[in-house]
């Protein structure tokens, strides 16, 4: 089965303003960068349909959703944080972020497709049950093991998240949760300023110092997260694939490369194919530096791809 490719046009309409880093064009370098290696012709396509306040609402509370709904713009933006605001596309940008996870979920547990990334945006790890965070305002990687939980009826999931930053909004929805095993390695200290304290038997928070390079990446993975996962056993594998950890990003001071991410993204087919019949589903996070993301990316869906 091949992999899938979910995305949406109106990913590319939510904008925050001319200068902020998560713009557009990160989709659009992605996507460019998948076509010049002529692997997109090898992909399932597939637009991403609009999430339901049902999918929301297994991991943001009521309150929030209505929060949301209500504050969209019909013109100009408006502010959820220093870092986030909405524009009048936000919304519809969101809704599709979030039920691209959903039909990949669906797709992937349907036996439908091999595995899948979902090139959308805006970012969803920061985005806790009640607020929105750091570009993010609804949590789809959150809404997609929830559904996975929820309407495939399976027991464990993993998440791994390898973005620069923390995903402390999808700890926030599952700490409690035993279903769930989160597995995040992230730049400390540096925003969101949490993680480091909080590891449990089942949120596998793996700080790195700055400049940390991906020798010491690698080796943070196979020490965490290789002995939880075999632990938990998990029945399929959500990934927040952040690539701004990069060298070459500009918001963050990790010393990745894109083979470092090629490495890290064969370490989770592996751990797939051991416990998970090969299940996973990969979201964008984050990533600034345009080349960077184009290539880091486009060899993460290579990989999946088996290209």
């Amino acid at each position: 089965m091949k992999t899938a490719l979910i995305s949406h046009p109106d990913t590319l309409l939510h904008v925050m303003d001319g200068k902020h880093p998560e713009s557009p064009a990160r989709i659009t370098a992605i996507m460019d960068a998948l076509a010049h290696k002529q692997i997109l012709t090898r992909l399932q396509r597939h637009e991403a349909p609009l999430a339901t306040d049902e999918h929301l609402l297994r991991v943001h509370s009521a309150s929030y959703v209505k929060y949301i709904r209500e504050l969209s713009p019909l013109a100009g933006t408006v502010r959820l944080d220093p870092d986030t605001a909405m524009g009048p596309m936000s919304l519809q940008a969101c809704l599709h972020a979030t039920g691209a996870a959903i039909l990949a979920t669906d797709l992937v547990l349907g036996e439908k497709a091999g595995n899948a990334f979902c090139c959308v945006r805006p970012p969803g790890h920061h985005a806790g049950k009640a607020r929105a965070a750091g570009f993010c305002i609804f949590n789809h990687v959150a809404a997609g093991v929830a559904h996975a939980l929820s309407a495939h009826q399976l027991k464990r999931v993993a998440i791994i998240d390898f973005d620069v930053h923390h995903g402390d909004g999808t700890e926030d929805i599952f700490k409690d949760d035993e279903r769930v095993m989160l597995c995040s390695t992230f730049q400390h200290p540096f925003y969101p300023h949490r993680g480091a304290d909080t590891r449990t038997d089942r949120m596998i928070n793996v700080p790195l110092a700055a400049n940390s390079d991906g020798e010491e990446f690698r080796q943070a993975v196979m020490d965490n997260f290789a002995p939880a996962l075999k632990h938990f056993r998990p029945e399929m594998i959500f990934v927040s694939a952040g690539f701004d950890a990069h060298q070459d990003d500009p918001l963050a001071r990790l010393g990745l490369t894109a083979e470092d991410y090629t490495w890290m993204t064969g370490f989770i087919m592996d751990t797939a194919a051991r416990y998970s019949k090969h299940r996973i589903v990969s979201l964008l996070e984050g990533g600034y530096h345009l080349p960077a993301l184009a290539e880091s990316a486009s060899m993460h869906v290579s990989t999946l791809a088996g290209i």
